[in-house]
This record gives C-alpha cells, structure tokens and sequence, in this order.
C-alpha cells in the first residue's frame, strides 16, 4: 500500500506483428477481470499526432491525441504512459493495466519508465507476441523500419530484423499465436510486418519443428505460453525484474543461447582466450554477419585490448559497438559501481592473465555452417608470432574498426 490506494499491476505487451499481439491483448483483457489496455498508436506520428486508447473486454473506455515531444513519438509515448497509468491507479476499479506497445517500440525502453515510477504502480510482466512461423522471416528482413513505415522517430535507423530481435530476447514470457489468421498475407497492409520485405509465400504458414526450435533457442529461460489457452494474464503478474531483465541482454553479460543442433536449426557457441586481429576480422564481417539468422556476444581486438566490444547481427546486418572497459581493465576500487550480474559473469571464465577478455559469440540459424565458421572466426585471431610479440605490437596493428566505433560526426 502507498498512500492508502493499493498498487496497481502493469504488464507490457509488445510485438511486431500487430494482429498476433491484438489478439493475445484481448485474450487478457477476456479472462483477467478488472483488466484495462493502454496503447498509443504511433501510425500518425509524421503528422506530429500520437493516439492514446484505452479499452477493457467491453471496448472503448476512452482516448486522446497526445503532442509529439522533441519530434518523437517514443518520448511523447514516454511522457503520456505514466500519468495514464497512475490516473488509473487512482481510478480504483482497474486490477490490471495493460501497455500494448506499438509495433517496432521495443519493451526495453518502456520498462524502466514504469519501475521508476514506484507506487503506486508495479511491474508485473513483459510479454512478446510471436508466431513461430514468421521468426525467420522477421529475423531475415534487414528492411528499415522507415521504409515499411514502422519508424518510431525521423532518425529511426533501426531495422525490421533487429527491433524483432530485441523484443524476443528482452521479456521472461512469450506468446505464442496460432498460425493461420495471423500469418503474414504477403499483400502489404497494417497486420503488422505483413507483406515488408516480400515474404509472399508465408501467409497461412504453419508452425513445424524448425520453427519452434528456432524460437527456443534464440530465448533461453523465456516462458512460453500459447495464447488461447487463459494463461497469459496470470503468467503477466508473476513479477518482473527491470535490472536482472537489464543484465540479461547487456553485452558483458548477456544470457546467451546454448550450443545446441535439433530440426536442422543449430546453435554454435564460439570462444576464444586470443584476441582477434583487427585487419582480418574487419575483412570478414561481411560474411560472419551473413553466416546465421542472429548472432551476439562480446569480444575483444588486439588493438583496442581494454574494450569490451559487444556484436549485435541480424537480417545479414551487424552492429559493433564499444560496451565500456572489460572488467580487467577498471582499477580495484571500481568494482564496486559495477552491477554484481557482470562482476558474477566476469568471475566464471577469469584468465589469469587476461582477466574477463575473450571472445564469446553466438551463431544461431538453420543450416548453421558448423565446421566452416569456427574456421573463418580462428583465421581471424593473433597467430601464434603475432601473440607472443605482446601487447605494446598489438596496439600498433592496423585500426580497422575506427571508422565504425570513432566515426567522424
């Protein structure tokens, strides 16, 4: 209790395919009695307009347009949700709220905004909606969210592959749909992503083992629950952890996918205590971005040995980008800032003379290259001459990656 009003329940449901999490929303608003849906549909955001809704299972209770802040839907989003939210704390009658999140917003942003309120709101689950069909399609569409009219903002850079990848691997639940009537119709229209990126042969697809294999083992430790069978409210007030959900998918210590190979689709978990040569693996990132549906991890480059640097690919583009000091790196008395789920990961593979530099990343795609791309990652490492001449020659290798992590701006 906070001030006499109880706390109000707030689950996030997101999705890209805005048709799968519509029905996974009603479906909550059905059986959760009490349960009241918030969504702000940024369609319209070109025209500086942001609609706000909000619905229970009898239908429209209310809505409004809400101004753009600093010419970005996310940020009006930010600003709108939680005095809504608390207005219908305040309200009393409502024993659930539910974010629907717009298509391409990604849970991770809108999170942390609802637990730093506090009471009297409460955290109590982070769901996406998917259909196993259409995992692969969506991972393979390297498509800009701008150009399938998705983008959240004028800068969205953003791409269809990458905004699906991080709104699977965030939440602790996901709901699964149907195939069917949610399958994408390959004709264009709202249903979502349907018809982006010219999947024309995916409507109506149904779900086979790849598919679901493909999803398991791109979402280690994530609940899955199939949406039509009453349990996705109750799985939405388990509870939510804003930081351990933080630490789950920060470069330094992300919760990665397994090694695994099942219906054809593999996992291939790479490591390696020897840092890479800039030159050579510069050179090869086209292909190790093309080498599987999604990859991730962290590693390190001989030049740059005090940079953890975090690896983000998927739909055959890749995102590198400096993720801080590796933990070696800091003094003693810095430690103690650093979150204990990073301080934990650092502490399991600890190389004495390294520390917690290594190169950890993870492949994951059907059809997966097994033998041929541990091969192509080690050619990219120190030889055997190049590693022993020490750490003052490494720095002097050529800077490969300077115009992706210092870009002149």
């Amino acid at each position: 209790m906070s001030g006499g009003r109880a706390r109000l329940p707030v689950a996030i449901v997101a999705g890209l395919h805005a048709d799968a999490r519509r029905a996974a929303v009603e479906e909550i608003l059905r059986t959760v009695p009490g349960s009241v849906a918030l969504h702000h549909d940024l369609t319209s955001a070109a025209d500086s307009t942001v609609h706000r809704t909000v619905r229970d299972a009898g239908g429209l209770l209310g809505g409004g347009d809400v101004p753009l802040v600093n010419d970005c839907a996310c940020c009006a989003l930010r600003e709108d949700l939680v005095p809504e939210l608390l207005r219908l704390a305040e309200d009393g009658s409502c024993r659930l709220a539910v974010v629907e999140l717009w298509d391409s917003v990604e849970p991770q942003g809108m999170a942390p905004v609802i637990a730093a309120a506090g009471a009297p709101l409460t955290l109590t689950g982070v769901a996406t909606v998917v259909a196993p069909a259409l995992v692969l399609p969506y991972l393979s569409n390297g498509d800009d969210l701008a150009d399938a009219g998705l983008a959240a903002a004028p800068t969205d850079q953003r791409t269809i592959a990458d905004t699906f990848a991080r709104q699977l691997e965030y939440p602790t639940v996901i709901a699964l749909v149907e195939d069917g009537p949610y399958g994408v119709d390959g004709a264009g229209g709202h249903g979502g992503v349907g018809g982006l990126g010219g999947y024309g042969g995916v409507g109506g697809a149904v779900a086979d083992d790849a598919d679901g294999a493909l999803l398991d083992q791109l979402t280690p430790g994530a609940r899955k629950v199939h949406v039509g069978n009453g349990a996705l409210g109750a799985a939405l007030l388990a509870g939510f952890d804003t930081a351990a959900a933080a630490a789950r998918v920060h470069p330094a210590c992300a919760l990665l996918p397994q090694d695994c190979d099942e219906h054809g689709v593999s996992t291939l978990v790479w490591r390696h205590e020897r840092p890479f040569h800039p030159q050579r693996l510069y050179a090869a990132l086209e292909d190790l971005a093309c080498a599987a549906a999604r990859s991730r991890g962290r590693f390190w480059l001989a030049d740059r040995p005090d940079t953890l640097l975090s690896w983000d690919a998927a739909g055959g583009a890749l995102c590198v980008e400096s993720a801080g000091p590796w933990l070696a790196a800091l003094p003693d008395a810095a430690w103690e800032m650093v979150p204990a789920a990073r301080r934990l990961a650092a502490s399991v593979d600890w190389h004495p003379e390294h520390g917690d530099r290594c190169q950890y990343l993870t492949f994951t795609s059907p059809g997966l290259d097994r033998d041929g791309l541990p091969a192509l990652l080690g050619s990219c490492l120190l030889t055997d001459d190049e590693y022993a001449a020490g750490r003052d020659r490494w720095k002097q290798l050529p800077h490969a990656f300077d115009d992706l992590l210092d870009p002149v701006t």
